[in-house]
């Protein structure tokens, strides 16, 4: 079932040199992407962390949004503040529904003339009919499918790019410019989803494979796949959609209410504005916590989270051993009134319930560049 997914799924720009370059190749989110390469996954996690790494983020989606009023109509789907989001800067923030679950999280850039979101590949084409529906004629929503996506993520980082452009190491974070890279127009963000400082680059994607190789040729460079990548965000306590966030969570129990501004909190306006102003202004019943497990197995999603007698209190949505907190790791949902860091708790694995405790996030510390 595997070989027939990944012979049918999708190819992005850099697929030729992810199999030059030796890559295990897995289906995801209906693309064929790259796993891991022959150094492996603690390699490459480490070498993220250390210098910089290289990834294909290319499946996911690129959407523009203009017309008059784009800011205004998209915060009709979203809690986030669009229509004060300054020029050439960045924003995260999640599509809701009227029950206050969440549909996707996303980025939003300003640039002059249009708004650039960045969706997750899964929910592309549902995130784009959704668009549509709601924004359609007065803003009209195209999909980018002829652009890649590049992550260059780690400390080196800035001085790596700064060979290709001069100047960039100066770009603040969560903000986004046009930038030439190689001769290639390109559009540079500093943001990511590993928690160390790092670029996103949006190119054409005739354009992706050279540049991509130019970034290579450096010597504190080295390609990076999808475990990794979510080793590290692991670490870093960032969600992923469809497993700490979905339409059965709301932005404050997954504690991602610092993307929710005060106008927006006061005014709402946005699907489920009810329920999560509610949660805001009172607190949630249940929150997104990190998990300590004593001991080296890993726990993984699903697990079943237990409190001090033993009752089934909640689940792991994200779990694995963390290379840089060098033990297991793991995040999921329990009862607000079990959030505190250092509550005992038990994490059921095989018919045994393992010791563990909650953890403040992230398990590693933040390395975004500031100003």
């Amino acid at each position: 079932m595997t070989e027939d997914a990944l012979a049918n799924a999708l190819r992005t720009p850099l697929y030729n040199l992810h199999l030059e370059l030796g890559a295990r190749m897995v289906p995801f989110a209906g693309h064929a992407m790259p796993v891991q390469y022959p150094t492996g996954i603690l390699f490459e996690h480490r070498h993220t962390r250390d210098r910089a790494g290289l990834f294909d983020v290319s499946h996911m989606g690129q959407v523009r949004l203009l017309g008059a009023g784009a800011d205004i109509a998209l915060e009709r789907l979203v809690p986030g503040d669009i229509v004060g989001l300054a020029g050439n800067r960045q924003r995260y923030t999640q599509f809701t529904e009227a029950g206050g679950g969440i549909l996707d999280d996303l980025m939003v850039t300003r640039r002059e003339g249009d708004l650039l979101l960045v969706v997750n590949a899964g929910c592309k084409a549902a995130d784009v009919a959704h668009l549509k529906a709601a924004l359609e004629p007065a803003v009209r929503v195209e999909l980018l499918s002829d652009r890649a996506l590049l992550a260059l993520q780690g400390p080196a980082a800035a001085a790596v790019l700064a060979r290709l452009a001069p100047g960039v190491e100066r770009l603040a974070f969560m903000a986004a410019d046009a930038v030439k890279l190689a001769g290639i127009e390109c559009w540079v963000s500093r943001s990511g989803y590993t928690g160390e400082d790092g670029y996103e680059i949006s190119l054409p994607g005739e354009s992706a494979s050279d540049l991509a190789r130019r970034l290579l040729s450096q010597a504190e460079v080295k390609p990076i796949g999808l475990g990794a990548r979510d080793t590290l965000r692991l670490e870093a306590g960032l969600c992923l959609y469809g497993h700490d966030i979905d339409r059965t969570t709301s932005p404050a129990e997954a504690g991602l209410a610092w993307s929710i501004g005060k106008r927006r909190r006061q005014q709402g306006g946005f699907p489920g504005a009810a329920r999560i102003g509610a949660e805001l202004a009172h607190g949630p019943a249940r929150r997104r916590v990190g998990l300590l497990p004593q001991g080296r197995q890993p726990v993984r999603e699903g697990a079943v989270i237990l409190d001090a007698e033993g009752n089934a209190v909640g689940r792991v949505s994200s779990g694995g051993f963390g290379p840089s907190a060098d033990r297991p790791i793991a995040m999921g949902y329990v009862p607000a009134g079990l959030a505190m860091p250092g509550t005992p708790l038990g994490l059921e694995v095989r018919g045994k319930t393992l010791p563990a405790a909650v953890a403040r996030l992230p398990f590693v510390a933040h390395r975004y560049h500031r100003d």
